[in-house]
């Protein structure tokens, strides 16, 4: 393994390109000789773990570009730095330091420059510097960061002559004192249709758009609004907005992203989002999903006609080395987020489409062209993510005969990976390791090429991770992961967790988590049981598509089928187990929680579905429920809606028995913190002891530092109660 040397200096050469900047966020991530001797991870050993970012190499692939975010939890925030190692030596060394956060790191086609976003001048801007750090210099807005929107995302074109950036638009009026402009102080919000919000913010008829610009001498200041100044919807994609959804073609002329040119009542029970081409020369935007004319496509002599609608998510698009072709992700079906993600290819030339993995029983993601003719992608396979690679059909071939090679293989997986120079650098994790960049070898073989948290690997133990196939009460074979605590003793008894995985479409793979770690709870003393039940990815579509429709079904025997096996085992205390989960976690633990008939002595629900029916009513994209219910709960001649909402956990609170703690947000809008207060309610008023712990400033997800600190004192406290005391 190569030697990273971490050149941590709180000021690095060229960085004072703005007279004024704040002082930088004090970073001590050191362990403190208590916590060394302990030798356990704990939520505080957690959050000083250094949290690796984007990656990328140089066009020669000589160096790795690289982001790095680390936290101070008295100031309640945290700083991305950025940071380039040398595939030579080995030397990691920073190019920005603590006094601003820094992000998106992109290389110039030359490699010698960087361009970044920093807010170094006030607010996220798109920056330039030399590859070693110097000559920082602000691309978009004012010097000062006055009235200028933030850049939240932007791209260089190859040649270096236009630069697209994304920010906020005002189009609508929804605020009423926008609509009743003599009453400025006014406080309401506006509404004629659906999405009045929107996962963790409301609609105040701001939007998301794509600008291209001339780069020159000096600040860029204008562009065009390829989206158009009144379209009332977002480029990327809402709510995460991923700036992977917009491409560049090589020549730099063409701009290909990917957008739901749809609004209200439309948009919040459609997933059909398209791929877009904007020429800059005409200033002309094609969609790519639907032409204007049928499409057919002939391959070994057979013609077909291609539909001209393409219904599911369409997103990604990347361009081959060429131009001729566009890559991108596509779901077959409308209103399933969880389709399967196919990987299509569109000539540019005849406006034929290819699906490369008609034969592969797997998602692909993260797509790069590794030549004109090869692409290389992610795939979750078995609980694990791999990179394969397939080809383009030759001429004459026949239709959707593509072979997909299985390159990578091992217990990991590999969230993203970047080409340059004839080698691939991968970013890996484990159930046991935080993000880490690894080399990818010609045969598939992964080389370990930083150590980011070596101090805390050096000092904490971490648990043994067993891969368990356990047999379904339909005779199926059910992957389940079980971590031990570390130094297990096989002679002893452990209280047992069975961790329920949300989505409800999310693979309980070797993912690294900093909200729900299975090491963290193995090391506090508990045998974690995490089942790959019915309706998650990697193992198949006839797998994944279980679920929906069908909640309490096949999918929840499959829960207990995994805490069950693992109980029989002579170390699992089967007196002292618990149940945990979010999201659709957290409905499997308010669903369990009324048949689990005494398996469990505890039970923890995050941001969890309660009532099937107010939950229709209150989430905001309504393509999830009419796809993942059956449909509205009044169709009363839906046979599966009907039985969606027959098995609602709250018809079943008659028969909760067991101590809940129940966690929400309050900026959760996709299951609304009400949720959590109806089973709040129904075991308080049952006299069943609860507890509720609702985040006023936090949304699905917990990710401020103090507040996480909070949501694990409260899990293992409850747990710790009610769980593992000796009874």
């Amino acid at each position: 393994m190569k030697k990273i040397i971490l050149l941590m200096a709180l000021t690095v050469a060229g960085l004072n390109g703005c007279t004024e900047r704040p002082a930088p966020l004090t970073i001590d991530n050191s362990l403190t000789e208590t916590e060394i001797a302990a030798g356990r991870l704990t939520p505080e050993v957690m959050w000083k773990m250094r949290r690796a970012g984007s990656s990328s190499l140089s066009p020669d692939g000589t160096r790795l570009l690289y982001a790095v975010t680390e936290y101070n939890m008295a100031e309640n925030r945290g700083i991305t730095t950025l940071w380039i190692e040398d595939m030579t030596t080995g030397e990691c060394r920073a190019l920005t330091d603590y006094a601003s956060n820094n992000a998106a790191p992109q290389w110039s086609a030359d490699g010698a420059s960087v361009w970044f976003l920093s807010d170094r001048s006030g607010s996220m801007q798109v920056w330039r510097m030399k590859a070693d750090g110097s000559q920082p210099e602000q691309i978009t807005g004012s010097g000062n960061g006055e009235g200028i929107p933030e850049v939240e995302g932007f791209g260089v074109s190859p040649d270096g002559k236009h630069i697209w950036w994304v920010q906020t638009v005002r189009v609508a009026a929804r605020k009423s004192s926008d609509v009743h402009a003599d009453l400025p102080r006014s406080k309401a919000r506006i509404y004629d249709d659906l999405m009045a919000r929107h996962w963790d913010y409301w609609d105040e008829g701001d939007h998301r758009h794509i600008f291209v610009a001339e780069l020159g001498d000096g600040l860029v200041t204008g562009g065009t609004d390829i989206i158009g100044a009144d379209a009332a919807w977002d480029a990327p994609l809402a709510p995460y907005f991923d700036m992977a959804e917009i491409a560049w073609n090589h020549a730099g002329t063409m701009l290909a992203y990917t957008c739901k040119p749809l609004t209200g009542t439309a948009y919040a029970v459609s997933t059909d989002s398209d791929i877009f081409v904007y020429d800059l020369a005409t200033g002309k935007t094609v969609n790519i999903c639907k032409p204007l004319t049928g499409r057919k496509s002939e391959c070994a002599g057979e013609v077909r006609e291609l539909p001209d609608e393409m219904p599911g998510y369409d997103k990604y698009p990347v361009w081959s080395p060429d131009d001729l072709h566009i890559a991108f992700r596509s779901m077959r079906r409308a209103g399933n987020e969880s389709d399967k993600e196919r990987l299509f290819v569109y000539d540019c030339r005849t406006a034929e489409m290819h699906d490369l993995t008609a034969s592969f029983d797997y998602n692909a993601a993260n797509v790069v062209w590794e030549d004109n003719r090869t692409l290389r992608f992610i795939a979750p396979i078995e609980a694990t993510h791999q990179i394969c690679r397939v080809q383009l059909p030759e001429a004459g071939a026949a239709c959707g005969t593509s072979e997909v090679e299985v390159l990578t293989r091992g217990d990991h997986d590999i969230n993203a990976f970047t080409m340059a120079g004839g080698r691939t650098v991968a970013e890996v994790c484990t159930i046991s390791m935080a993000t880490e960049f690894f080399d990818v070898a010609a045969d598939g073989t992964l080389n370990r090429i930083s150590e980011i948290n070596k101090p805390v690997y050096d000092a904490v133990k971490m648990g043994e991770v067993q891969k368990r196939w356990v047999r379904t009460t339909d005779g199926k074979r059910m992957l389940t992961w079980v971590i031990l605590p570390p130094d297990f003793d096989p002679t002893q008894k452990y209280p047992v967790l069975l961790y329920c995985q949300g989505g409800p479409q999310s693979v309980v793979s070797q993912f690294w988590s900093y909200r729900w770690n299975f090491q963290l709870m193995a090391a506090q003393g508990y045998i974690v049981v995490a089942p790959n039940r019915r309706g998650l990815p990697s193992f198949g579509q006839e797998w994944l598509d279980q679920i929906s429709g069908d909640y309490s079904g096949q999918n929840i025997r499959d829960y207990l089928a995994a805490i069950d096996d693992v109980a029989r085992e002579p170390w699992a205390d089967r007196t002292r187990m618990g149940c945990v989960g979010a999201s659709y976690g957290g409905y499997s633990v308010y669903f369990l929680a009324g048949c689990h008939e005494k398996r469990f002595k505890a039970f923890i629900s995050h941001c969890g579905i309660f009532d099937f029916d107010s939950m229709y009513g209150q989430t905001e994209e309504l393509w999830f429920v009419n796809n993942d219910y059956g449909g509205p709960y009044w169709d009363a001649h839906n046979a599966v809606a009907q039985r969606s909402y027959a098995n609602s956990p709250h018809k079943f609170a008659a028969k909760w028995d067991t101590p809940m703690l129940i966690i929400t947000g309050e900026k959760d809008f996709r299951i609304p913190y009400t949720q959590s207060l109806e089973a709040f309610t129904a075991a308080r008023v049952r006299g069943i002891p609860a507890r509720l712990v609702e985040f006023e400033d936090e949304a699905h997800q917990v990710f401020k530092p103090q507040n996480s600190l909070v949501w694990n004192r409260e899990f293992f406290g409850w747990l710790d109660k009610y769980v593992k005391q000796e009874k």
